[in-house]
């Protein structure tokens, strides 16, 4: 039969149910056998020779289809087969789509879910590249993806069930302040603010109070700025943030002394941190990557696929093996911070110290003042059109996409110009551009008590000159569609 042909080497993820299939030719669909593709569904929107992985909103929106065609009553006697071309690209990022839907709902281990991916017939996985402009010098590939996305499972920062997927689509677009979170409550990802609100080459540029309502609405309590100084932060400490310059050049890897500084900060601030770069890609994901070895002991290799999951595009070129190099320290570190964390609690101290034994500074060494020699000896504008510039420029010329409820298109900015103390807000379309807008609700936060944020990135972020607590990890909680009980 051309059902048993087609599946001749396919991956079964559930015996006589759920397989994965490489095709050469659409196939079609049977009495027993039920085929969908997702390749040219879920596009990944690359800078330059980078393709994958997929991101969160893709992941989510492909669980959700998944699992109602296994819950669906006229598939009920079917065998459900995923099929990708010989596409490369669209196959490995295929291959991490059913590889992290069997590792998140059929509760298989990352090794599992790719031996399944590589049984059979099936041929090895092109590996995902950064996001730079030259030679791949690093290669991530799909079981990494897989490690990566269940480490963040365990920890608490995947929970599709409290996932908000229009608000991540939202607030991902750079018209709408291109930001993500990457661990729930704690630390989120931007692209840095400008002095003015306003479009430049078509790039939609915001101000700082552009963030304040949202920053404010998920305790966002501290920014630290690693790009050249482009608005005062006088404006963020006006406002009651706390702000932090921790300057390095555009496109390479931290001093250690950046990197201690950075996770002092992030682990004496009780609320959450927003980080930004120009771009908010490569030096921010690379600093937390290093948050995210220590004090969860990921890999290199799984920090790099979480963070481009919930940020596409980030941690570049020399930063990848930085984070390799720095992995076995960070541990080491973590380690010692968590030993020491837990005999302070044991004797009932209400601080948290840092765990780098010879690191002692007060808080006010940070502030914003604090690099500014390091930053005049070797300003980004010596440099030119740097890394984040182009990568920024790439991010803003993406057209929205029509999956994306409520994004703002480019021309309405333009139409609906706000100053530079207005909020990142959605605009309400008029009588005559009604329906061309799809007005974005407003972000929720439920009450305190229906938020949940991991208890380790409770025990983290504690301060004893802070009397805020850790309030809320993402935003809105509608989840889309059931999951399968499996």
């Amino acid at each position: 039969m051309a059902d048993d042909y087609d599946l001749i080497g396919a991956s079964e993820f559930i015996k006589d149910r759920l397989y994965f299939a490489t095709l050469r030719s659409k196939p079609k669909s049977t009495a027993n056998t039920h085929y969908f593709s997702t390749d040219e569904e879920f596009v990944y929107e690359n800078f330059y020779a980078d393709f994958g992985p997929l991101n969160l909103a893709m992941l989510y929106r492909y669980c959700c289809k998944l699992s109602k065609k296994l819950k669906s009553f006229t598939l009920t006697r079917k065998r459900i087969v995923h099929y990708t071309s010989f596409d490369q690209r669209k196959r490995a990022n295929a291959a991490v789509l059913i590889g992290a839907y069997a590792v998140i709902y059929l509760k298989k281990t990352p090794e599992e879910a790719y031996r399944a991916l590589i049984s059979g017939s099936n041929a090895s996985y092109l590996p995902f590249r950064d996001a730079s402009f030259g030679n791949c010098t690093y290669n991530l590939t799909v079981l990494d993806s897989l490690q990566g996305i269940r480490k963040a499972l365990q920890h608490g920062f995947l929970n599709f069930e409290a996932f908000d997927v229009n608000e991540y689509e939202h607030y991902e677009r750079v018209e709408n302040g291109d930001l993500n979170w990457i661990v729930p409550g704690k630390l989120l990802a931007f692209s840095g603010p400008h002095p003015k609100s306003k479009i430049e080459n078509g790039y939609p540029l915001h101000a700082p109070e552009a963030y304040f309502p949202y920053f404010r609405k998920h305790n966002v309590t501290t920014i630290v700025r690693l790009n050249k100084k482009i608005y005062e932060s006088k404006r963020f400490t006006d406002a009651g943030f706390d702000h932090y310059d921790l300057f390095f050049v555009d496109g390479s890897t931290p001093g250690d002394v950046i990197t201690r500084r950075f996770l002092h900060i992030c682990e004496s601030t009780d609320g959450a941190v927003a980080v930004h770069c120009k771009a908010g890609l490569g030096r921010t994901g690379t600093l937390i990557g290093c948050y995210l070895m220590k004090h969860y002991r990921f890999t290199a290799a799984e920090a790099i696929a979480w963070i481009r999951v919930c940020r596409p595009g980030s941690i570049i070129g020399p930063q990848q093996h930085y984070l390799e190099e720095k992995q076995a320290s960070l541990w080491t570190h973590g380690d010692i911070h968590r030993s020491k964390q837990r005999q302070y609690e044991d004797r009932s101290v209400p601080h948290l110290i840092s765990s780098i034994d010879n690191l002692s500074i007060s808080t006010s060494i940070f502030k914003s003042h604090s690099l500014d020699r390091m930053e005049n000896d070797y300003t980004e504008n010596d440099l030119g059109m740097t890394q984040g510039d182009k990568l920024r420029a790439l991010k803003g010329r993406r057209q929205p996409r029509s999956a994306t409820a409520g994004a703002i298109r480019l021309e309405d900015m333009k139409m609906h110009t706000r100053s530079p103390s207005q909020p990142l807000s959605r605009v309400k379309p008029t009588a005559t551009v009604q329906g061309s807008i799809s007005p974005l609700k407003s972000s929720k936060v439920p009450p305190p008590s229906s938020v949940s944020v991991s208890a380790s990135a409770k025990r983290i972020g504690r301060s004893s000159s802070s009397s805020t607590n850790l309030k809320s990890s993402l935003v809105a909680f509608f989840p889309l569609c059931d999951y399968p009980m499996l």
